[in-house]
This record gives structure tokens, sequence and C-alpha cells, in this order.
């Protein structure tokens, strides 16, 4: 199906561009959110009369957008989900906790605009892509931790592998000093 595009489509055009696409892509995606419209006769010329107003529409929005990504960009928001002692959460973060973690922090995001490249499923800090707008997109992380310690401990380069080992490495040196502590001892005894 041919389609005229109101609005760049990310890996299929600019706005004005008429485009051919999947009859279902067309009717279940562009269409119904507005992004196009199907290109025949009345819909060109329709489109030629409105596509100034279009353009004006278009740089607004994104002035707007481009405000917010100014704010939004680089920003940090908590998540706190339980996990297992490895680090493995028990479900995963999705693109709805993360607008709802952004909206917590003041800011408006819709999940549709929250771009995860695949699930979250393990504590730490991860990095999101947010498209504000089809021309503006900024990256924010999200903190992933079982608590808000474990959260600030992160934030400062602390993995909780890391605190882990860490701990860890302390119960076995402590056992080795007991070790060698009862070794002496014995060794005294026998002399």
């Amino acid at each position: 199906m041919q389609v005229i595009l109101l609005q760049r489509v990310a890996k299929l055009g600019q706005m004005g561009e008429i485009v051919n696409v999947k009859d279902g892509y067309a009717r279940n995606f562009l269409l119904p959110q507005g992004k196009a419209l199907r290109a025949n006769e009345a819909n060109v010329k329709s489109f030629e009369v409105r596509k100034a107003q279009l353009e004006a529409h278009n740089l607004e929005t994104r002035k707007e957008a481009e405000a917010v990504a100014a704010k939004l960009d680089g920003q940090v928001f908590v998540v706190i989900r339980s996990a297992s002692d490895a680090g493995a959460l028990y479900g995963s973060v999705t693109a709805r906790d993360a607008a709802e973690a952004a909206e917590a922090g003041g800011f408006t995001v819709k999940k549709s605009q929250v771009v995860l490249d695949r699930p979250i499923k393990e504590l730490g800090i991860h990095t999101v892509t947010v498209t504000l707008h089809p021309d503006v997109a900024v990256k924010i992380k999200m903190n992933v931790a079982r608590s808000i310690e474990e959260a600030e401990l992160q934030a400062s380069g602390k993995s909780i592998q890391d605190l882990a080992a860490e701990a860890e490495a302390q119960a076995e040196f402590e056992i080795a000093e007991l070790f060698d502590d009862i070794g002496a001892a014995n060794e005294a005894e026998e002399h």
C-alpha cells in the first residue's frame, strides 16, 4: 500500500514522502497513529494544502522535545526490584517501569517513547533510549537495585558482584586466620 508520511518515521522516510509499505503495517500502525495517510489523489491534494501547517507543527513539537531533552539527557532513575544474591531479577524492568520512574522524577514520558534494546533482567546501571520526537532521542540511565542503599553503592561505581566478591574474600580471610590461630594453638600444645 502506498502512504504519505505525515511525520518522519524511522527506517521509512521523512514527512511528505510517498512510500510503499505492507498493508498490515499501514492499517495497524501508521494510519491509526496518524503517522500517514493513504496515497490517493484526494489525500495527496489535501496534504499539499496542509503541508506548511504540518511542517510548522512538527517544528514546534521538535523544539519542545529538544527543550525537554536538554533536561532529561543523562538523568539517572532508581528502580527498586527484588533479585537473587547473584543479581538476577525476579522478573524484568520494562518500558513501562522506565516511563514510571521518569515520571516520578518529574518528566512526562510515555512507555511508547522508551526504547529498550533488550529486557533488563539484572541489577546494575543500564542505559535506555527515550525518543521524545521522531528527530529527538536521549539516553537515560536506569539504576536497578534491591534497596536505596544498594542503588547509592551502584551509583558510586560498585556492582553487586563486586560487593559479593569482597564479602566472600573477607569471609575466606577470616576463616584462614581462624585456622592459622587453631594451627598455632595445636603446635603450642604439642611442644
